[in-house]
């Protein structure tokens, strides 16, 4: 049984060295990666502690098998939607990948409101998992915020983050074009993947007619090079299975390595996280500030024997992923922190946001018949944010983009008319053209939207869980309906016929892009990190994964997170160095 904590958790001297290191990260995935890459680059001594099962690189367990090796030809079946009733909303989630994703009977929260919660459970985390699309944010994300009163102000500016945007797309390998978007400012790429003819057209005819509107080719972290230590993209679109050339942007194909490449990284697979340790008398500085006790390692229980040993450091990074974050920190309780590690302001576990999904709008296009493609590329079309810039009077405010692409139907085998010879014929004839897209919008930070510690109900080994409250609001909504609108605008304006657009929207948590729960801002009355991921309270403690978000923006936010770690990382290694930490 957990019991609560007291302020010095020590166990004796000896247990303390032989568990103690210069910095521990929390969580292998996007963020926990890239933190252990650079600290242990940096020259420190590293445990990387990761909840779920050994994967190792190259060795993805389906990665090589045909859709007829699989007892259910890659659908699911009832056992697989009981284990994982809430993965099994994403359609991510597939017999040849379910494998890397959580058991939900063993892992349970509270839904207040639908939250879809789809969590990897292996070392690499959701960076095996991820769409790969990489699109910086700008300062029109970075100041929104103050512009328009909402939440608080963003404590950094793109130009501090932009040369370590620069650090993360030449490490992790970014295929895309220097498009000239204002904001959506260009990066370090590889070449770019190829629009086929019919997205080349459908392009064109957007910007003609629409002067505002550009669609561009996605920019993925797929090489269209090879790297060291890693292969350029087979084009087979089986990245969700992991990728044994390496060919995707992955903890396991990246980071890991390099980090394990220092000497210096200690990875402890299963290994559950219950809280931050904490010693209100351990200044462990020269003053300032910081000098009000200190972290000084993490409880952690072993997910197979349910033993519970603590682990010490001088640096803590949290990327546990932004909900789990904030467990860990709000699970943190002691006579010093009644609310949670570091929650003088009261924010943790609130402004939880994710981007809304719309269901989708597609359309037939006519001609093309000729032509056709090789290959399966991962990656399709982006359409940037175009909407409320400057004069614009719409019923939402912020905006949304779109991801699509253009592939032709399948063949009339399906028709019961044919058989024999013509069956055979009509197979092999491919239909007609179709292009669609889905958009992605900003949600905004509202404090109600929380997580909330939730005592009564335990997991599987004993520990605390969540209680989940987020829903999008009328600004969500007003914007996805105009999502559908815009979209079947630009299918019209292109001559596609029989456009159908789906119904309703995503449930938070169904994007996958949750943020929140800790954010960064200036002020520690009202946010929980400064403008380094550095907790306002606990000087030696860092959190730079989806959580230190203080607004969400339109685009995906994974490369802002390995950037933003990064440079978290170097300024905590310097902040050692000068023994402010």
């Amino acid at each position: 049984m957990l019991h609560m904590p007291q302020d010095t958790p020590y166990l004796s001297t000896k247990a303390k060295q032989q568990n103690s290191y210069d910095a521990i990260v929390v969580g292998s995935g996007i963020s926990g990666g890239w933190a252990a890459k650079e600290l242990c680059e940096l020259g420190l001594k590293v445990l990387l502690l990761e909840r779920g099962r050994e994967v190792r690189h190259p060795n993805y367990p389906t990665a090589g098998l045909a859709p007829w090796d699989f007892p259910h030809r890659l659908s699911l079946d009832r056992s697989d939607r009981e284990r994982s009733p809430i993965q099994s909303r994403h359609y991510s989630y597939r017999e040849d990948n379910k494998h890397f994703y959580i058991d939900d009977r063993e892992n349970p929260y509270e839904e207040v409101k639908r939250f879809d919660w789809i969590r990897g459970d292996v070392v690499g985390g959701r960076s095996l998992l991820w769409g790969r699309q990489c699109y910086r944010l700008s300062d029109l994300d970075f100041e929104a915020n103050l512009r328009q009163g909402i939440g608080v102000d963003w404590p950094i500016r793109y130009k501090d983050i932009a040369p370590w945007y620069d650090h993360a797309e030449r490490f992790i390998g970014v295929s895309g074009n220097a498009d000239r978007v204002p904001h959506l400012p260009d990066g370090k790429y590889q070449p770019p993947m190829a629009m086929n003819c019919v997205e080349e057209y459908f392009s064109s005819q957007v910007a003609a007619k629409f002067a505002d509107r550009r669609v561009i080719m996605g920019r993925t972290a797929n090489l269209t090079q090879p790297v060291k230590g890693r292969g350029q993209c087979q084009y087979r679109d089986l990245c969700h299975r992991g990728c044994p050339y390496g060919a995707y942007f992955s903890t396991n194909a990246s980071t890991l390595p390099a980090a394990f490449a220092t000497g210096k990284l200690t990875l402890k697979s299963g290994s559950l996280v219950n809280r931050v340790l904490y010693d209100r008398d351990d200044r462990g500085n020269k003053g300032g500030v910081h000098a009000k006790g200190r972290a000084t390692g993490v409880e952690v229980i072993d997910r197979d024997t349910g033993k519970v040993e603590e682990y010490f450091a001088r640096l803590i990074f949290l990327n546990a992923a932004t909900l789990a974050t904030a467990f860990i920190l709000l699970n943190s309780r002691s006579e010093r922190w009644p609310e949670g590690l570091g929650n003088g302001s009261g924010q943790v576990g609130r402004n939880l946001m994710d981007h809304h999904k719309s269901h989708g709008v597609s359309g037939i296009v006519p001609g093309f018949e000729d032509k056709y493609y090789y290959g399966r590329r991962p990656t399709g079309l982006y359409i940037p944010r175009w909407q409320n810039f400057s004069g614009e009077h719409r019923d939402y405010i912020r905006g949304f983009g779109y991801e699509g692409a253009a592939s032709r139907a399948g063949g009339r085998a399906h028709s019961d008319a044919e058989i024999g010879s013509s069956l055979k014929d009509a197979a092999v004839e491919p239909g007609p053209w179709n292009i669609s897209f889905s958009g992605f919008g900003e949600c905004l930070p509202y404090q109600e939207n929380r997580v909330i510690l939730n005592t009564d109900k335990k997991d599987k080994w004993g520990r605390n869980t969540l209680s989940v409250d987020a829903e999008f609001r009328e600004n969500e909504r007003a914007m996805n309906r105009d999502m559908i609108v815009a979209m079947q605008e630009m299918l019209d304006a292109a001559g596609c016929k029989d456009i159908h657009a789906g119904a309703g929207m995503s449930f938070p948590g169904n994007a996958n892009h949750e943020m929140g729960t800790a954010r960064m801002g200036r002020d520690p009355r009202t946010s929980v990190l400064n403008g380094f991921n550095q907790l306002h309270e606990v000087g030696n403690v860092f959190i730079t994964d989806g959580s230190f978000m203080t607004s969400s923006g339109s685009a995906n936010p994974s490369l802002t997170y390995m950037a933003m770690t990064a440079r978290a990382a170097h300024y905590a290694v310097e902040e050692l160095k000068k023994g402010n930490i």
